[in-house]
């Protein structure tokens, strides 16, 4: 299991807790970043996109924020950027992933080269990467030993890079257009779900608004963390 945490916007916290040329083109995502859409999804050819549905080819949604979409990383391309976000202190606090890039190539690397059960991503609103998330088979990480789960769960870890994009509201929108997007792309799976960690309030109270219930609590090897989950059969009144 990563050792990551999704954390809320709401304060001063960090949030913690391809697509064919038309749509790319509606992002207004940059060149460079189009020419890379174009030649895949980004994680690698022993990938096996069935684990999660093809999560590189989404496609962008409509938020109250903005057109956003998850575009898997290319570590040649985002490697700095996601580097700098880990290492502001308050990302550090629960990512715990601070240091030379490096550090966050040994975390990315054995998602990108793996089997398909976690897919980095950038989290790009509006053209502009501005977020990193993990889209994670559930019950196939070591999670699912601290919890009933059950198959296809879905998990989500979410951080928001820059500052001027915390503290407005953006981690509760985009948990909630995510956790959309995984239900709408995965028939199998009935829940989505997230540990961010206990002392993390504001990330709790993200969740809670995004439309998650609180579970249980739950021991995990580096944190004790509010097990959140989002119900497919509940999503219309949460």
């Amino acid at each position: 299991m990563p050792p990551t945490d999704a954390s809320t916007d709401a304060g001063t916290d960090s949030v913690t807790a391809g697509a064919d040329g038309t749509d790319t083109l509606d992002l207004r995502l940059p060149d460079e970043l189009i020419a890379l859409l174009a030649e895949g999804d980004g994680r690698g050819a022993a990938v096996d996109d069935d684990l999660l549905d093809g999560v590189g080819d989404w496609g962008p949604v409509t938020t109250a924020s903005g057109v956003f979409q998850l575009v898997p990383v290319r570590l040649e391309r985002d490697l700095p950027l996601i580097s700098r976000w880990m290492n502001d202190p308050a990302v550090a606090a629960f990512w715990e992933l601070a240091g030379p890039e490096a550090v966050t190539e040994d975390h990315l690397r054995p998602q990108i080269d793996g089997d398909g059960r976690s897919v980095p991503c950038l989290g790009v609103l509006e053209g502009m990467p501005m977020s990193y998330w993990e889209i994670y088979r559930a019950d196939l990480d070591p999670l699912a030993r601290h919890y009933p789960s059950r198959p296809h769960d879905t998990g989500i870890h979410l951080l928001i890079g820059g500052v001027a994009n915390r503290g407005r509201g953006l981690g509760t929108s985009l948990l909630r257009a995510v956790a959309d997007l995984v239900l709408d792309h995965r028939p199998a799976c009935a829940r989505v779900v997230a540990e961010p960690d206990l002392r993390n309030t504001p990330s709790v109270s993200a969740f809670l608004s995004a439309g998650f219930r609180f579970s249980a609590e739950v021991d995990l090897p580096d944190k004790r963390a509010a097990l959140m989950v989002r119900d497919r059969a509940l999503r219309a009144v949460l």
